[in-house]
C-alpha cells in the first residue's frame, strides 16, 4: 500500500469511522461526500474501478461492467455503503 493511500484511509477513518470500502479499489477512491446532516462517505470513480478490474483481473470491458454493477454498485451494506461516480465527459 503507498503512502498517499495510507494517509488516505486515515484520513476517511478520521472523517467516518463507519463509512465503508470498496476492497480492492483504493486505488480509485475520489474522496468524501457530505450530504446535510448525514455521516460522510467515501465516493470512487467507477470508470477507475472498471480499469482495475480490466487490468488487475483481466477482464474484458464488458465483464469488468457486469461485474462491478453486480457486485459493487449492486451491493447494499447499509448507511456507509460507498458512493460510485459516473463522470460526464462530453463526445462519450
Amino acid at each position: 500500500m503507498s503512502e498517499r493511500q495510507k494517509r488516505l484511509l486515515q484520513w476517511i477513518a478520521e472523517e467516518n469511522p463507519e463509512a465503508l470500502l470498496a476492497v480492492g479499489f483504493e486505488e480509485a477512491i475520489l474522496g468524501m461526500a457530505e450530504r446535510c446532516s448525514q455521516p460522510s462517505l467515501v465516493v470512487y470513480d467507477t470508470k477507475q474501478c472498471l480499469e482495475i478490474l480490466i487490468e488487475r483481473d483481466g477482464m474484458d470491458p464488458s465483464e469488468a461492467l457486469e461485474f462491478l454493477q453486480f457486485n459493487t454498485l449492486g451491493a447494499w451494506m447499509g448507511a456507509g455503503t460507498p458512493l460510485f461516480l459516473w463522470r460526464w465527459e462530453d463526445g462519450e
